[in-house]
């Protein structure tokens, strides 16, 4: 299936790691990156990792191609971004069904992700022509003062490999309707997607005579993330994956200056009420704890349940969980398709040991290989099944976050116990309360409530729509991409006074006066 695909957009292996626009740079001494699916085992196929010659040369080329686009009309970046939208509407499915294989997701989910990129297209050409400033009064006579934005430069995207494509739209289509030009990075498990993805963006490129470097892929590990982060033709860094990941970032960006935009781990946590839709709760919660096999940002890790409907809440949860089935992501009837390589795996049982030493754990559904306890069975290695705890508050190990299928369940007697619980813990991405009580959700959603960048009532902490600002606090780095005024980080900002009277006053009354 995915050879037809690779055919049909003239994909071959070992394939050139680096894309200028439209050009494709190889060094076949380079080093190559393997990619096998998480579905079967199967080899994918290889790719040249970009050689720092060719990374040099790409940065290059995109500084050059930064002095055209930024002086294009902002309409006019917008309408070749509705051109990339209406491209990827046609190519949906052959994007959708490599983001399943590459990564795991079921083919629904990948089907969800790619119309995320097509509703980032369409919100980013609707962006183009509300690029807006400020006006204000000045206090001195003659004067007016406004403010305006103007486009960054070369924007560098690190992207994870749990949403291949999406996370790089929310900021490639933003940035560069904003004026920018990119250069991505994209995880090394997941390069056929991002080469894909490039591929479609380039037929437009060319189809509009654009010069190449507006539109930039270079593949590596971290070695090649390092160097964006370490480039001081980059001013801003948009990365996303680990917390230990971005700390690095931030961290060599910052020594030089440089902008970062962190979208990093989630912790997120359902609160689940008295006055909840316990039907409603649970379907929330399913989806939030399992869908691509625990592997969201904004995945249900924590269940915070009154004691007075736990026991309610753990029945539905064992009937829904019997009813899940896992197996090959293409098949739709399938909830849960692998995790991305044996690496993930390993983690996951790790956590799952520490689970099962703790006598003050209560495991309500175990954790294991879904189909064989025979991790060499390359065919059956990646595949587990979801696990749900209960765990006596946010103990040490429920902090950390395990990029998995496994759900802690906790119990808590007034709504200030349950949102001290939910704030407890390093990360402050997504969070949820589940309640039919008026005071109940709107004490979560004050000053005094969740802490975390995404606030929800009566929806889960998965699942968010483009025209919303994404992103958390805390250890979750900060960062928003997508939705709303995000758009104001891909760009510098200018405040420009002009003085149309014949007069010097200064500000705040200073007298300066010279005979």
């Amino acid at each position: 299936m995915l050879e037809k695909i690779f055919e049909k957009f003239q994909i071959v292996s070992p394939h050139p790691g680096t894309c200028t626009g439209q050009q494709w740079l190889s060094d076949p001494s380079g080093t190559l990156i393997n990619s096998y699916s998480p579905v079967d085992g199967k080899h994918l196929g290889s790719i040249f990792q970009t050689p720092s010659c060719e990374y040099n040369s790409t940065l290059e080329t995109a500084r050059e191609a930064f002095i055209f686009w930024r002086n294009k009309p902002a309409p006019y970046r917008g309408e070749i971004i509705r051109q990339m939208g209406l491209r990827f509407r046609n190519y949906k499915d052959e994007l959708a069904t490599a983001i399943c294989l590459e990564m795991g997701k079921s083919y629904q989910e990948a089907l969800g992700e790619v119309q995320e990129l097509i509703d980032i297209c369409d919100f980013s050409t609707g962006l183009s022509r509300q690029l807006h400033g400020f006006t204000m009064h000045s206090e001195r006579p003659g004067h007016r003062m406004y403010e305006q934005y103007h486009p960054l430069g070369v924007v560098g995207i690190i992207t994870a490999f749990n949403f291949p494509v999406a996370v790089w739209a929310w900021n490639a289509m933003i940035a560069w309707v904003c004026g920018n030009v990119c250069v991505w990075k994209p995880s090394e498990k997941v390069p056929f997607c991002a080469i894909l993805t490039q591929r479609i963006v380039s037929e437009v490129l060319v189809e509009n005579d654009l010069p190449e470097g507006i539109s930039n892929l270079i593949n590596g590990g971290a070695e090649v993330g390092k160097w964006i982060a370490e480039d001081v033709r980059i001013p801003l860094v948009s990365a996303t994956g680990s917390v230990p990941m971005g700390k690095s970032v931030a961290s060599i960006v910052g020594a030089r200056l440089g902008k970062s935009l962190l979208e990093l781990g989630g912790n997120n946590a359902i609160i689940i009420t008295p006055d909840a839709d316990l039907e409603l709760a649970i379907r929330a919660v399913a989806f939030g704890a399992v869908g691509t096999c625990g592997q969201r940002c904004t995945t249900t890790r924590r269940l915070i349940v009154h004691h007075s409907i736990y026991h309610d809440i753990i029945t539905r949860l064992k009937a829904i969980y019997s009813q899940l089935i896992i197996g090959n992501p293409m098949d739709e009837k399938v909830h849960l398709g692998p995790m991305i390589d044996e690496e993930a795996v390993s983690k996951y049982f790790d956590t799952l040991q520490i689970l099962k030493q703790d006598q003050n754990v209560e495991e309500l559904i175990a954790g294991g290989y879904a189909f064989s306890s025979n991790a060499e069975d390359k065919d059956k290695s990646c595949y587990v099944k979801p696990a749900i705890y209960k765990v006596p508050g946010n103990i040490d190990i429920v902090k950390h976050e395990t990029f998995a299928p496994i759900l802690y369940i906790m119990t808590y007697k007034d709504i200030d116990e349950a949102i001290a619980l939910q704030n407890d813990v390093p990360q402050g991405l997504s969070s949820a309360i589940i309640t039919r009580n008026l005071l109940e959700s709107e004490r979560f959603l004050s000053r005094e409530g969740s802490d975390c960048g995404i606030a929800n009532v009566n929806i889960g902490t998965s699942g968010a729509e483009i025209g919303g600002a994404f992103g958390g606090e805390k250890e979750t780095g900060g960062g928003r991409e997508s939705g709303s005024d995000a758009w104001k980080a891909y760009m510098r900002r200018q405040t420009n006074t002009i003085n149309y009277s014949e007069n010097l006053p200064l500000a705040q009354g200073i007298r300066f006066d010279i005979q």
